[in-house]
């Protein structure tokens, strides 16, 4: 639910333009909510190439963790564009922290306004994914998993297996962006014609512009961040007050013990030192003893 959105009018931010670093349409997503939010216009750095802060299909590398990233990527769209907001997104694919065997997708999103240095991140982890690979034969049927991962709405990669994704580039046997069936045939033939075994990796492309499940993810992501930005920290008023920390602890229903699950939030300043602890949301006083260490050990 991304709900109403707050008047932009009283913060320091209408009218002023903010650059996007992107590459893969990004802004069909972040533009609405930040304009109806904050005011801001936002305007893609046009001719930055993002891909050289490291691509999700691994032939360029990340030059650090995906938020380190972000801001990087934030910063270098203001260098790009001359304006002094910037706003950046990067994403990653990976294991459950909890269930290791189920794919999470998760999304950073910053804001950086030079003039003051505020840097504002908001993240989330979206367990809705189409992310999956796949070692395919050409004469092999696949349609059911084609169907599965949302092909063709959704983009697949191929690359010859034993080949790393560095290497496919190299060779021009990286397919990115396969949206059709013809595109896929040909993707499958060159690849496996390449491999000693005359197998292919597939997986699904996750940029962005060709992952419609993802960006609806930087969607909310955004209606996020935007209400962090609006939001004034009640020491200093700076733009920025919102969710810092979740603090482990909450009580066993049985024994009482701790538990993993959260006890209470800190909400605090992304400019001065102001911290506020607040109730869980759903103001749970206990946890299930399923979640207890020492009653479920």
């Amino acid at each position: 639910m991304t709900g109403p959105l707050p008047p932009a009018a009283h913060l320091p931010y209408a009218g002023r333009r903010v650059s996007l670093a992107t590459c893969h349409g990004k802004e069909r997503v972040l533009a609405r909510p930040f304009h109806r939010a904050l005011g801001l216009t936002v305007v893609v750095a046009r001719g930055f190439d993002t891909d050289r802060l490291g691509t999700f299909s691994g032939e360029r590398p990340r030059p650090a963790d995906a938020p380190e990233t972000c801001r990087r990527k934030a910063e270098a769209g203001m260098a790009h564009t001359g304006l002094d907001l910037g706003l950046a997104s990067e994403g990653s694919v990976g294991p459950h922290p909890a269930l290791p065997w189920l794919a999470v997708n998760t999304e950073w999103l910053t804001f950086v306004d030079r003039r003051t240095g505020l840097v504002i991140t908001e993240a989330l982890m979206a367990p809705r994914t189409n992310f999956d690979q796949r070692v395919v034969a050409p004469s092999e049927g696949i349609d059911a998993w084609l169907a599965q991962v949302g092909f063709p709405s959704h983009g697949l990669i191929a690359r010859p297996m034993g080949f790393d994704s560095t290497a496919a580039a190299a060779s021009g046997l990286l397919f990115k962006g396969i949206g059709d069936p013809a595109a896929l045939a040909t993707a499958l033939h060159r690849c496996a014609a390449a491999s000693r075994e005359g197998l292919v990796l597939l997986e699904t492309d996750m940029r962005a512009h060709r992952n419609p499940t993802r960006l609806r993810v930087i969607r909310t992501l955004a209606f996020r961040l935007v209400r962090r930005i609006a939001s004034r920290c009640p020491a200093c008023g700076s733009p920025g007050w919102g969710l810092v920390e979740s603090l482990p602890g909450l009580p066993c229903a049985w024994c009482g013990g701790p538990t993993a699950r959260t006890r209470v939030e800190i909400l605090g300043c992304a400019v001065c030192d102001h911290r506020q602890e607040r109730p869980r949301p759903d103001r749970r006083p206990t946890a299930d003893p399923g979640d207890c260490p020492r009653c479920n050990p």
